[in-house]
């Protein structure tokens, strides 16, 4: 069975070590020693707290600031750092956290909803292929 180092598991998480040994720290997630006694993870247990963590978040952001609701349910909240315009298509960069998001449409999309860089955004991520590498 894998197991995951505090810093292993919080990469993955998105957030910072303190925050994983918080959590740890408060039961939310479980942990063992080693037998150089560093606090671990076993794979099973991050992967299910990774998939609470995720229900909670979209739980949470399932009704927007403005009270709209989506279906959307890979949603990357982030801030734009790119924007280019061509004749008739756009491509429009966000970064949320620690994954760039890359978006192909329309010119007259951008222009509509006034995406620029430096302002919010929300990339939701609909695909039929998904692939997975073995780390």
């Amino acid at each position: 069975m894998r197991s995951y180092t505090i810093g292993r598991a919080a990469r993955l998480l998105g957030v910072s070590s303190d925050t994983v040994r918080r959590w740890a720290d408060a039961g939310r997630i479980p942990t063992r020693r080693d037998d150089a006694g560093k606090r671990i993870i076993d794979g099973p247990d991050l992967a299910a707290f990774s998939v609470a963590l995720a229900a909670e978040a979209q739980t949470h952001s399932a009704e927007g600031d403005d009270g709209t609701y989506t279906t959307a349910r890979n949603a990357f909240p982030g801030i734009i750092t790119a924007v280019k315009l061509g004749d008739v298509a756009a491509q429009v960069e966000v970064q949320a956290g620690p994954h760039r998001l890359v978006s192909l449409l329309t010119r007259e999309a951008v222009e509509e909803l006034g995406l620029v860089v430096g302002m919010e955004a929300v990339a939701r991520v609909k695909a039929t292929n998904v692939h997975i590498d073995r780390v």
